[in-house]
């Protein structure tokens, strides 16, 4: 999955070009009641569908997409919701087991050094997570931006996730594996797209 992810590629939608032919003028030698001769008409060529994963994006928002595209045509927008998706669930699941070398993969240095303290902080407590990512419920895209050749997409996401907490001896101290709870985070990944490195990385995360 993480090589689907850092292989992540969005295309771009073209628009569509018709040509036009001038009607032959009726010379003054013929027949007033002889029609003048027209081309045959050209079939409209079909507009290319607009991606479902643009629904409801805001304009601006699409106008960034399509500058990412236009840097990287080999960029796949559903490619990369697929592979963000997996990247939640396995930088979720490898924060709560502690996975540094995981974690320093998927993650820029300064996401990767909050996520560090955390699991510092709650080894030096003694505390442990018990937790289980249920089901990503929904994944839509927040924002986009071009900036040079830096590209940075914000999705968010809506997930089930069952938390628990235990102290040193294993005893729950916060949450319950038979209750659920919504999950709604907003993370960006980013990429230099001039570069011949592949990988988006995570490099912010806020609350949704």
């Amino acid at each position: 999955m993480v090589a689907a992810f850092l292989g992540l590629r969005l295309y771009s939608v073209l628009g569509r070009r018709a040509e036009h032919e001038e009607e032959p003028a009726v010379q003054r030698f013929e027949s007033e009641e002889k029609p003048a001769v027209r081309p045959a008409a050209i079939p409209a060529q079909p507009v290319a569908a607009r991606p479902a994963e643009l629904d409801g994006v805001m304009p601006a928002v699409e106008r960034a997409l399509r500058d990412i595209a236009a840097a990287d045509p080999m960029f796949n927008l559903a490619q990369f919701l697929d592979g963000a998706k997996g990247a939640y669930r396995m930088i979720l699941e490898a924060f709560w087991k502690g996975d540094r070398e995981t974690l320093r993969e998927l993650c820029d240095d300064d996401v990767y050094a909050g996520f560090v303290g955390a699991i510092d902080a709650r080894e030096a407590a003694g505390e442990t997570l018990d937790n289980t990512l249920i089901r990503i419920e929904e994944v839509r895209i927040h924002s986009a931006v071009l900036d040079g050749r830096m590209a940075r997409i914000a999705l968010l996401f809506v997930a089930d996730i069952a938390a628990v907490t235990r102290d040193r001896e294993g005893t729950v101290i916060a949450g319950s594996l038979d209750d659920a709870i919504e999950s709604r985070d907003v993370w960006t990944f980013s990429r230099n797209v001039g570069a011949r490195d592949p990988n988006w990385l995570l490099d912010e995360t806020d609350e949704g």
